[in-house]
């Protein structure tokens, strides 16, 4: 068995694909710029076909051991793999290359560690990255075997490193999980107070690297850090949008997706992604100079779907018009309304027909309406205040007046109580009819 270096910025990388895959090359490309995102340094690539899958390495034997020449003759400290290895097969690649080895989970766990900058963000990829190496603990390392006890100090039960260590990380991941629910107990009061506001929400979502940082800090004269790196912003940011012919709304510039993105790290980033959840509207940035945006896409989408945020109204921001040299417009459907808007956040080029959309999209199935509601009707009321609906309200003897600010897709569903509250919301949207429940 090796002793495991901590050092590990040289690197050799291992591109698995399957017989006729036809991203490899951008697959390939995009493993890089994570490499590069994470700080270190590419000395070579092996590319490695893998049909059916190798038990013991993942890749075949033959390749392992070319794998083990190049990083021994580059003298490389550290295999990336693009692909997830199962603990066994990681333990079992480093045992035969010598070198440190991690896999594309661990890689995208560590630019996430590098890159979050809140207290929430913090503990939330230190408790992705507690997960992943939980399962990693499998015998890799000699001195996790060792056992304590029968020496002066260390008498007691006999218990080994190893099950030291699964216990201690167990306890930190019990903490990091209760701290991590008071602080999204205090993001989730501030997120109801914006509800309460009826501001329109509108979140940033897009394939990494497709230019949502360039385009918030465009929008809203923000500083959100923004460069050619993948997964450059990792916190969520929430500013005012002005200057809109619907009113003010409120912006949330989210985490970019990507392939094969680890189901921990999705699963431990709610505040993030509960911005793409809780939003009235979805931006979705892509590169227009991009070949292959309408698979990336695709692979957003995929992502919307697994965060149940799949529903929300999107328009699509296709950004970077200046590479692609496309002049900037609005697309719009049969129906007059806008789908699509060709810009580019670093010229500012097609910003105003943006706004345009957003006034268009936020105001136009808006509803904005004074409600007199009796005091019989306190479900009702109930109900709307739930919903945000509610800007302002007055009470006398005689019961409530309201004034009503709230997409119509979110009043709607609020009038299948009783034939009167049908009836109220019936005059409040202007619709003949409206379902009862019986």
């Amino acid at each position: 068995m090796f002793d495991r270096q901590k050092k590990g910025e040289r690197a050799v990388l291992v591109l698995p694909h399957s017989r006729g895959e036809g991203d490899s090359a951008r697959r390939a490309e995009e493993f890089a710029e994570l490499v590069k995102s994470a700080g270190a340094e590419v000395l070579g690539s092996i590319p490695a076909r893998v049909d059916i899958p190798n038990p013991r390495f993942y890749i075949g034997s033959g390749k392992a051991e070319e794998v083990a020449e190049m990083a021994a003759a580059l003298e490389a400290d550290l295999v990336l793999v693009d692909h997830t290895l199962s603990p066994v097969q990681e333990r079992n690649l480093e045992k035969h290359l010598k070198v440190r080895v991690v896999d594309r989970a661990g890689l995208i766990l560590d630019i996430f560690a590098q890159r979050a900058r809140s207290h929430e963000g913090k503990l939330e990829v230190e408790l992705a990255q507690l997960k992943h190496i939980a399962t990693r603990l499998v015998r890799g390392w000699t001195h996790l075997d060792a056992q304590r006890g029968g020496a002066i100090g260390n008498r007691g039960p006999g218990e080994t490193q190893l099950e030291t260590d699964r216990r201690l990380l167990a306890e930190r991941v019990k903490m990091l999980t209760k701290r991590l629910e008071k602080v999204q107990v205090q993001r989730g009061q501030q997120r109801r107070a914006r509800l309460r506001n009826t501001v329109p929400r509108v979140a940033l979502v897009g394939y990494t690297n497709a230019g949502k940082s360039t385009l918030f800090n465009a929008l809203t004269s923000g500083e959100v850090f923004a460069a050619n790196l993948l997964f450059a912003t990792l916190d969520p940011t929430v500013r005012k949008l002005d200057d809109l012919s619907c009113g003010p709304a409120v912006i949330a510039d989210t985490v970019g997706f990507i392939r094969d993105l680890p189901h921990d790290l999705v699963a431990a980033f709610r505040a993030t992604l509960a911005e793409a959840r809780d939003a009235d509207l979805l931006l979705h940035v892509s590169d227009a100079a991009d070949d292959e945006r309408e698979y990336l896409h695709r692979v957003v989408d995929q992502v919307l779907e697994e965060i149940d945020a799949g529903d929300v109204p999107q328009l699509r921001v296709m950004n970077k018009i200046d590479l692609a040299g496309t002049e900037p417009r609005i697309d719009r459907d049969s129906e007059g309304r806008p789908t699509a808007v060709w810009l580019s956040a670093a010229s500012g080029q097609g910003l105003d027909l943006l706004r345009q959309a957003l006034g268009e999209l936020l105001g136009g199935d808006r509803v904005r309406s004074a409600l007199r509601l009796p005091l019989t009707e306190g479900r009702l009321h109930a109900r709307l205040r739930a919903a945000g609906a509610i800007a302002s309200e007055d009470v006398d003897a005689d019961g409530w007046m309201l004034q009503i600010d709230a997409p119509r897709s979110v009043l709607a569903p609020l009038g299948g109580g009783t034939e009167a509250e049908a009836a109220l919301m019936r005059g409040l949207l202007d619709v003949p009819e409206l379902s009862v429940d019986e």
